[in-house]
C-alpha cells in the first residue's frame, strides 16, 4: 500500500505550564510534568513524522495553535481537533483525513516507536479497527478502516477510565472485525512516572534532542525549569493564570 493512501494524526496539546499532563501534575508537579511532555514530544514525535510508510498529519489542541515553536519543529499538515471530548475530537479527525486507513495516536506514550504504528496499519489489512492497549485500560493507538471511518465508534465510551478501552470494543457494530496491537505504558500519574524514571529511557534525558544531540538551549531551559518546580504547587487557578503565563514565557525565552 502506498504512503498516500495510510494517514496517522498524532494529537498534540499546546504546551503550556498548567494546561497539559494535569493528572501527572497532580502527583510530581506541574512544572515536572510540563517538563517532562517537553521532552517526551521532542524526541517520541519526530520518528513517527518523517516515516515514509505513512502521511503524518499535526492534529493540535486548543484551536488556533498550530504546533510551531522551536521545540517543535514539525513540518506536517495541520488539522484542528476542535471541541468535545476526546471521542468528539477523534471522530472529527477520523472524518476530515483523505480516504484510507487511519490511525490516531497520543504524544504521551514514551516507548512509542514507528513500528508501533506499521503493526496497526497491517493489523487494519484484516480488520475495520485496530487498538493499542494502554496498562491503565485505555489505549494509546486507534484505527480505523474505511468502512469503519462511516461510523461513530465512540457512543457510550468512559474516557479517562479503567474501562475506555472494554467500552470501544463494545461499542463496535456487530461484523466489523477488531484487532489489537502492542500494548503500552502511558504516564499519566506518579506511579507512571516513578516506573517511567526508573527504566530510565537514555532518549528521554534531560539534555537530549531527537537527535541525540547535546543543545545548550534545552540545558537552559531545564536549568530555570529545576528552580522553577521548586516553587510550583500542584494545582494552578484561575486567579493566577497570568503569572503563570508569564512564567512559561520566561522559561520559552530562555529556550530561545
Amino acid at each position: 500500500m502506498r504512503r498516500g493512501s495510510r494517514h496517522l494524526a498524532i494529537f498534540l496539546k499546546e504546551p503550556r505550564l498548567g494546561r497539559v499532563k494535569g493528572r501527572l501534575a497532580r502527583d510530581v508537579g506541574h512544572a515536572e510534568a510540563w517538563l517532562f511532555y517537553r521532552r517526551l514530544v521532542r524526541s517520541v514525535l519526530p520518528p513517527l513524522a518523517r516515516d515514509a510508510r505513512w502521511s503524518a498529519w499535526l492534529a493540535t489542541t486548543p484551536d488556533g495553535w498550530r504546533g510551531r515553536e522551536p521545540f517543535w519543529p514539525f513540518d506536517l499538515p495541520h488539522l484542528e481537533q476542535g471541541p468535545g471530548d476526546v471521542g468528539q475530537r477523534m471522530l472529527r479527525v477520523f472524518r476530515i483525513l483523505p480516504p484510507g486507513p487511519a490511525i490516531i495516536v497520543g504524544s504521551d506514550i514514551p516507548d512509542l516507536a514507528p513500528d508501533h504504528v506499521a503493526r496497526g496499519f497491517a493489523a487494519l489489512g484484516s480488520a475495520d479497527m485496530v487498538l493499542g492497549p494502554a496498562e491503565d485500560g485505555g489505549y494509546w493507538l486507534i484505527g480505523l478502516g474505511p468502512r469503519a471511518r462511516t461510523i461513530d465508534p465512540f457512543r457510550g465510551v468512559r474516557w479517562s477510565s479503567p474501562w475506555a478501552l472494554t467500552d470501544t470494543e463494545r461499542a463496535l457494530p456487530a461484523g466489523f472485525r477488531l484487532a489489537l496491537v502492542d500494548r503500552l505504558a502511558d504516564v499519566d500519574d506518579g506511579p507512571a512516572y516513578r516506573d517511567w524514571r526508573a527504566r530510565a529511557n537514555p532518549a528521554l534525558r534531560p539534555c537530549a534532542q531527537a537527535s541525540g544531540k547535546f543543545d545548550p538551549r534545552t540545558q537552559a531551559s531545564e536549568t530555570l525549569i529545576s528552580h522553577v518546580q521548586a516553587s510550583a504547587t500542584h494545582s494552578i487557578s484561575m486567579s493566577n493564570s497570568i503569572g503563570q503565563d508569564a512564567m512559561a514565557t520566561k522559561v520559552r525565552a530562555g529556550g530561545s
